[in-house]
């Protein structure tokens, strides 16, 4: 049955959540932690599911302190923390969770105004705390994330706090309203607000290589892509994405490589081929300092300390 209403169109799968309108089908795994499936006009956004993101590849100056040391943890939080819940509501009303015999009341033609996915997770840290991310879906496909980390005062300090979004191809691209340049927490004072445009996803020739690109005060940002990895797509036309703030801007990385690639790099020829865009959506970053040559600590309020809850927000839709 064709959906001919602005309501969202749900598929109350045995691990899915199918999420479906006009021009757009989500796929939310039960087991995965997070969307599975995102495509907007036929084309595919996702190569991975989404997930918390607590690392940045070591700068200098992290090397030169031992940050990277006193912090490595969160390294390991960043590869394996784990989804531990789901809890699903339709129009505002948390409802009994529809995996395999439950979802056996719905039919094929169940439409909703708004429809909220929210995953529960534990970090892979000693001792651990909790990460909750909450999606919620309306009538236009347009997605508002929440993302809330709870803070324990016995874990180190964070690098970032965020999520990160794997692509399958490479971006020809992207545009984005905020300043000027690559900026961090400490280094905001040269950057001038506009709208950008920036071509590839260039990653800064250091000697070795390390955490770059990161864009702070940030309106929005747009993807462009130009091919997918479904042979039977024949299309140049060039198609869009669009991470867009929701009360407070945030700070975002676009590069060809995740935090663990660029650190596994000793020398910029070591990095792979390019084969996917890795978007980070931050909501807490930490400073990058270079106060004496890269040794001294970063000044204490361009830190994350672990003690303090985390909550930032954004919304995705067709760019």
């Amino acid at each position: 049955m064709v959906n001919t209403t602005d309501k969202l169109h749900v598929i109350y799968g045995d691990g899915d959540l199918g999420v479906g309108g006009d021009g757009f089908h989500y796929l939310f795994s039960y087991s995965r932690g997070g969307i599975e499936s995102l495509v907007i006009d036929n084309k595919e956004w996702l190569y991975r599911e989404p997930k918390p993101t607590f690392w940045r590849a070591t700068t200098d100056n992290d090397r030169g302190n031992g940050f990277s040391q006193k912090s490595a943890q969160w390294l390991g939080a960043d590869l394996f923390s784990q989804s531990v819940g789901v809890d699903v509501k339709v129009d505002d009303q948390l409802i009994k969770f529809p995996g395999a015999k439950v979802n056996n009341q719905y039919s094929n033609n169940e439409y909703v105004d708004k429809i909220e996915v929210s995953y529960h997770f534990v970090t892979a840290t000693k001792p651990t705390t909790d990460v909750s991310v909450s999606y919620t879906v309306i009538g236009d496909g347009t997605i508002g994330v929440q993302v809330h980390y709870k803070g324990n005062i016995a874990l180190p300090d964070l690098p970032v706090f965020g999520m990160r979004f794997l692509m399958p191809t490479v971006a020809s691209g992207f545009k984005y309203d905020g300043l000027s340049g690559e900026t961090y927490p400490d280094r905001m004072a040269g950057g001038q607000r506009g709208t950008y445009k920036v071509a590839g996803l260039p990653v800064t020739k250091y000697l070795v290589p390390q955490d770059c690109g990161v864009h702070m005060n940030t309106d929005a940002v747009t993807i462009t892509r130009d091919w997918t990895k479904n042979n039977a797509d024949r299309s140049e036309r060039a198609f869009s994405l669009r991470f867009e703030e929701s009360g407070t801007p945030f700070a975002f990385s676009c590069l060809p490589y995740t935090a663990e690639e660029l650190e596994n790099a000793t020398h910029i020829e070591e990095l792979p081929v390019p084969r996917r865009t890795v978007v980070t959506i931050l909501g807490a970053v930490r400073g990058v300092g270079g106060i004496d040559s890269w040794g001294s600590d970063v000044e204490s309020k361009y830190h994350i300390p672990a003690g303090k809850d985390i909550d930032f927000g954004f919304k995705i839709m067709k760019g």
